[in-house]
């Protein structure tokens, strides 16, 4: 008997692509969403393609009341907290937000579900919770030491979720993402971030794409391989799939009390230089680039040792470089100013 998902942040990047792929499994969804970072264009498009029209409520997660009323309107069987803010950067410069929203969120959250008696919950973390690694491929047992109040304010949720869950017999995960990218094959829903690009796939798309003119390389003397970063990419499609085994795990077979950190990635890096020739292989032409200083805060390798995801609950990424590379650039080819078409 397939059950009913609220997904806070559900109109975003990654909580689109999951909506579709719990839909696809037979879920029910509600989507709660104050769209400040998403369009109700990308709602509408998940639901042509999973062929089910998707419920948007609009509203802040912060709400304790609004959340009491959606936990009494809706037989909710577990919750997949997505709804957040996540740009290190602007953390750095304004910690305030990042504390306000994703960790005052998360407690008013967790305070509702406890109301109401709902008692599985998917926390969407993330891999900066790590820091700069000692080792890598990073398992979850490595070190946590976060260095930005972004990546701060995720690992006080997974704490905050971890002693919830040990208190009042919850079943959970904290799910640490590595680097998300790609876009659905339908070219129907992707990235469609807001202003300049922070991350590397959606600035290549958009000089790729004519709206950029240039993409700077931060940095070639590192000790890798060809001198650039290495991070592990997972297409957006194996994290919505992780999401879902995540899901299913916790309605089926989890342990009252249980809440695992469990890494969601490829196992493998890549440098910039590679995901860059492999974005002009797939695009047929030369994308315009430079090297420029390195950033600070960057870490030369940054990869997952993704096994314990295969062991807990089944799952491992399925898609290669190439496979990210050309459902970016589908995406970015029928929407070259994102949703704002719509």
């Amino acid at each position: 008997m397939h059950s009913t998902i609220l997904v806070t942040g559900g109109a975003g990047y990654i909580g689109s692509h999951t909506l579709v792929a719990l839909l696809e499994d037979g879920h029910r969804v509600v989507v709660l969403d104050d769209l400040s970072n998403a369009s109700p264009a990308a709602l509408a498009r998940v639901g042509e393609i999973a062929g089910k029209p998707v419920q948007l409520i609009r509203g802040d997660v912060r709400d304790g009341a609004l959340l009491d009323q959606i936990f009494a309107m809706h037989p909710i069987d577990c919750v997949l907290h997505l709804a957040g803010v996540k740009a290190v950067g602007e953390s750095v410069a304004n910690p305030q937000k990042y504390f306000e929203i994703n960790t005052q969120g998360s407690l008013a959250l967790f305070s509702a579900m406890q109301r109401a008696g709902v008692a599985r919950a998917v926390f969407s973390s993330t891999a900066t919770v790590y820091g700069a690694p000692e080792f890598v491929p990073l398992t979850e047992a490595a070190a946590l030491r976060p260095e930005s109040p972004y990546a701060t304010s995720k690992l006080a949720v997974e704490y905050m979720l971890a002693g919830f869950a040990r208190a009042h017999s919850w079943r959970a995960i904290n799910l640490r993402y590595f680097n998300p990218v790609g876009a659905h094959p339908s070219g129907r829903i992707g990235e469609d971030p807001l202003g300049e690009p922070a991350n590397l796939f959606p600035y290549i798309a958009q000089v790729a794409g004519k709206r950029r003119q240039i993409l700077s390389i931060f940095g070639n003397d590192y000790p890798t391989a060809d001198g650039t970063c290495e991070r592990d990419y997972i297409h957006v499609c194996d994290l919505a799939a992780g999401h879902v085994a995540a899901v299913n795990y916790l309605l089926n077979h989890a342990m009252p009390g249980e809440c695992p950190a469990v890494n969601l990635g490829t196992g493998q890096a890549y440098s910039v230089l590679q995901v860059l020739a492999q974005w002009q292989a797939t695009c047929g032409f030369d994308i315009a680039h430079q090297i420029a200083p390195r950033r600070a805060g960057d870490v030369p390798s940054y990869f997952a040792n993704p096994a314990g995801a295969q062991s807990l609950f089944g799952w491992r990424a399925r898609q290669d470089l190439a496979r990210m590379c050309a459902d970016h650039w589908a995406w970015q080819q029928q929407n070259p100013h994102g949703y704002n078409a719509d």
